[in-house]
C-alpha cells in the first residue's frame, strides 16, 4: 500500500499561502487537498510550477474553483482534447480522457480495489467521473452520470464516497487521514449536508459498498504507479450497460453530460 506523502508548505503555496487558506472553508480546503495530490500525478513539479505563476505575478484565473476538469482552471494550458468514435464507449472515454491527471486516479483506485480482491471495481473506476465537468459535490454529479448504465448499488457507492470520505471505519481499518489533521487541525468539520448524507449512508444496506470506494480512493495518488485499462474490460463489458448509440447519444436523461465531455470547445 502505498504511503501518501505530501510537502504542506509547498500545498499552502499553491493556494496562496496561509492568509489564503484561513479564508476557505473547511470543505474548501478539504477537495483542495484532493485536487493537489490528483493533479501531482502527471506533474510532479505542480508545486514549482504554482510558485512560479505567482512570482511571475500572473492573474490567479478567471474560473471558478469548483469548474470541472476538462473546463481548465483559468491558470494552465487547456489539455488536448482527442476525438470520440461515432458511437463511444466507456472505455473509449477513459482511454481518450487519460491526459487528465483525475482519470489516471480513477484507474490506480480500480487497480486498488482488484488487487484487494475487492467487489467494488466499477465503483472505484467511475467515483469521480463527474469532476471532469463540475468538482462541487463530485460524488452526486459522478452518480447521476453512470446511473442509467450501472446498478443501484454502484450507483450508491458512487454517490457516497463523498461524504463517507471524511468519517472512519476501524472495522474495514478505514482512519481519518492523519495528513488532513496536520493540514487542516484537528477541529475540521465537514458542511451539515455532508454528514447527513453521511449518517444516512451509514445506515443503508449498501453502506460497506460505499465505504470500500473510500478505502480505495485515498490510496491512489501515486504518481510513479502504471495503469493499464486492460484488467477493467472484463468487469466494463458485464456489469456497465453501454447504449448501442454511445455514451451522449442514447437520449438517456444523462446523454448531455457525456456530450459535455464530447464537446467541451462548443460554446454553447
Amino acid at each position: 500500500m502505498t504511503s501518501i506523502q505530501i510537502d504542506r508548505a509547498a500545498f499552502i503555496a499553491t493556494l496562496g499561502g496561509s492568509e489564503a487558506v484561513a479564508t476557505m472553508s473547511d470543505e474548501q480546503r478539504a477537495d483542495a487537498l484532493d485536487d493537489f495530490l490528483i493533479e501531482q500525478l502527471n506533474s510532479p513539479d505542480y508545486p514549482k510550477r504554482i510558485a512560479d505563476h505567482r512570482a511571475e505575478g500572473t492573474s490567479a484565473g478567471t474560473l471558478r474553483r469548483g469548474a470541472g476538469a476538462i473546463f481548465g482552471d483559468g491558470r494552465h494550458p487547456l489539455a488536448e482534447l482527442a476525438p470520440m468514435p461515432k458511437h463511444p464507449t466507456l472505455l473509449d472515454f477513459l482511454r481518450l480522457r487519460s491526459n487528465f491527471p483525475m482519470v489516471r486516479h480513477l484507474l490506480q483506485s480500480a487497480e486498488h480495489a482488484r488487487r484487494s480482491g475487492g467487489q467494488e471495481i466499477l465503483a472505484c473506476l467511475l467515483h469521480d467521473l463527474g469532476q471532469l465537468l463540475i468538482r462541487v459535490d463530485h460524488g452526486w454529479w459522478s452518480a447521476q452520470m453512470v446511473e442509467p448504465y450501472v446498478s443501484e448499488e454502484v450507483a450508491f457507492a458512487v454517490r457516497y464516497h463523498q461524504a463517507l470520505r471524511f468519517y472512519p471505519d476501524e472495522s474495514v481499518g478505514y482512519e481519518y487521514p492523519e495528513l488532513c489533521n496536520r493540514i487542516y487541525g484537528r477541529d475540521y468539520v465537514p458542511e451539515p449536508c455532508i454528514a447527513e448524507a453521511a449518517e444516512y449512508a451509514r445506515g443503508h444496506r449498501w453502506y460497506l459498498a460505499a465505504r470500500m470506494v473510500t478505502v480505495h480512493d485515498l490510496y491512489a495518488f501515486d504518481p510513479d504507479t502504471v495503469v493499464s485499462l486492460d484488467p477493467f474490460a472484463d468487469v466494463i463489458g458485464r456489469h456497465f450497460r453501454q447504449p448501442e448509440e454511445g455514451l451522449g447519444f442514447d437520449a438517456s436523461p444523462v446523454a448531455h453530460m457525456w456530450r459535455s465531455v464530447i464537446f467541451a470547445d462548443h460554446p454553447l
